[in-house]
């Protein structure tokens, strides 16, 4: 971006913009050209051992393609959330800045975090659910496209449901929520969470509870990351004025 003593016009912003997008999907192209080489590993992986079947033609290149987007979207993260700081930063206080990368480098971890608890806990306990239905009469057959779509969506849901503690700790750190009313709005955030968990998960009840549990205590622990922000900035106007705010 240009200099930050000198002041861009919106044209500049927007060619900036344009720039830093088409960087993000040429590695996300590239990337997932790359994890498209390994799709059938990741295939096999995914399925736990199951047999799949497709039933149109293009059922099984459409699920490889999806696999091979999904995983370069995973690798290509650190990336993406560089170009998007590099865009936002220089716009940004020292004091701001040092907010904004500390939590980018957090939302990576947390985001991987999110993939394994729903790869690791989640994943498996909705497949053994659904399992439990099968009978005699009643065999379990899961077609690729819907087996990757329902897995990639359930994994993918869970990145980006654990970032919610570092959306806290960002708004809190720029002082535009509080642990206050975060408090105050749990009631809210309960309804709000019910709803999210039922559209970004698949439509079963089983993957709505496990995705509304985890918000529920993410949602826990970013109040107490407000709170400790809070308890820092007192901390540090007490210092600076001997009075504590």
């Amino acid at each position: 971006m240009g200099s930050i003593d000198k002041p861009m016009s919106i044209i500049d912003h927007l060619n900036e913009l344009r720039r830093r997008l088409i960087i993000i999907l040429s590695v996300l192209v590239v990337a997932s050209i790359a994890c498209f080489t390994y799709a059938k590993q990741i295939l096999a992986t995914l399925t736990l051992g199951r047999t799949l079947i497709y039933i149109r033609p293009s059922d099984a290149f459409m699920a490889q393609i999806r696999l091979a987007v999904t995983a370069g979207l995973v690798v290509s993260m650190p990336i993406v959330l560089y170009h998007f700081l590099a865009f936002l930063v220089p716009a940004l206080s020292k004091r701001e800045k040092r907010i904004i990368i500390g939590s980018a480098f957090l939302m990576f971890l947390l985001f991987i975090a999110g993939l394994c608890f729903g790869w690791y806990v989640v994943f498996p306990i909705a497949m053994n659910f659904f399992a439990s239905f099968s009978s005699e009469q009643l065999v379990a057959t899961y077609n690729v496209s819907d087996y990757v779509s329902f897995a990639t969506g359930l994994l993918l849901s869970f990145g980006l449901v654990f970032q919610l503690p570092i959306m806290f700790w960002v708004l809190g750190a720029l002082s535009i929520v509080s642990a206050r009313f975060l408090r105050a709005s749990r009631k809210y955030a309960l309804v709000l969470i019910l709803i999210i968990s039922a559209l970004i998960t698949p439509p079963d009840v089983v993957s709505q509870v496990m995705m509304a549990i985890p918000m529920l205590l993410l949602y826990e622990l970013g109040i107490l990351l407000v709170a400790l922000t809070e308890r820092g900035r007192r901390k540090r106007n007490k210092a600076a004025t001997g009075v504590d705010n």
